[in-house]
């Protein structure tokens, strides 16, 4: 079985220091919490990025900013920018960080519910995503909310309207009023994925390590991080991604699956090497 790929999701566009006081928001702490994740042995940081004060923004310099402070401490570390942003914002606002041709990026696959909230992702929108990635040759990491999502995107693959194979998912279930975290549902995805694609699942919330562990055992990759959930066990707040991390590499061992550099994780993704 190949290596495990862990993303850390180091602050999302909605946790707040509120919630959990280890948040970052600065760039000085976004760097913190990113550095802390790759040392305990995240390959990849998906990033979003937020104002001092916790405001989420896609803006095209706090992310160059936060993206160059972040090579500055993990040189080799593979930087995933949302798309994603926050609920509300506009295509043009999300697309932002693509004009700094990332080696990735994330793709959203389709409208949803996420909790009270509409996470839309149009049609319209969804194929002036996949124009820039093509344009600006970045590899998407297609975040799939829902099953339909799936086959969404994999139709607009064979049109040629998103990039095509190999390609990469991500399922993020256990969203409120999106697809459940069972392992059903995922075996349903991950046998449904084009052959020679990769993919990675992400837990929400009290899913996290409960979705981590059959995805490890089916040769999937992990994603973990604040964005998703905040607490290391029930009840014990994280102190900082990096013990996320930790725990899913504690969890790999037991496993009996190595963990991959980012080195390693570009190789089994198909990226290029970054200069």
């Amino acid at each position: 079985m190949e290596k495990l790929i862990i993303t850390a999701a180091i602050c999302g566009a909605e946790v707040t220091k509120e919630q959990n006081p280890a948040v970052p928001y600065t760039v000085e702490e976004i760097v913190r919490e990113a550095q802390s994740a790759v040392q305990a042995g995240a390959a990849i940081i998906h990033l979003h990025v937020r104002e001092d004060d916790g405001t989420p923004t896609q803006s095209k310099a706090r992310f160059k900013e936060c993206m160059d402070a972040i090579y500055k401490v993990c040189p080799d570390v593979i930087i995933i920018p949302s798309t994603g942003g926050a609920v509300g914002m506009t295509a043009e606002e999300r697309l932002q960080p693509t004009e700094l041709f990332p080696e990735m990026a994330t793709l959203d696959c389709g409208t949803c519910n996420f909790g009270d909230d509409v996470f839309e992702n149009t049609m319209p929108m969804m194929r002036a995503f996949g124009k820039r990635m093509l344009e600006n040759n970045i590899k998407p990491e297609y975040e799939c909310f829902e099953m339909g999502h799936l086959d969404t995107v994999l139709n607009m693959a064979r049109k040629g309207q998103v990039p095509g194979a190999p390609m990469q998912f991500n399922f993020v279930l256990g969203v409120p009023g999106c697809t459940p975290a069972t392992v059903q549902n995922l075996c349903w995805l991950v046998n449904s994925i084009p052959s020679g694609s990769t993919w990675t699942a992400t837990g929400i919330g009290r899913n996290a390590f409960t979705l981590a562990a059959p995805t490890i055992v089916m040769g999937g990759h992990v994603r973990v991080g604040f964005e998703d959930n905040l607490y290391l066990e029930k009840g014990v707040l994280a102190k900082s991604n990096g013990e996320l991390v930790a725990k899913v590499v504690r969890m790999a061992k037991e496993l009996g699956r190595d963990i991959a550099t980012s080195e390693e994780a570009r190789k089994i993704l198909n990226l290029k090497p970054r200069n």
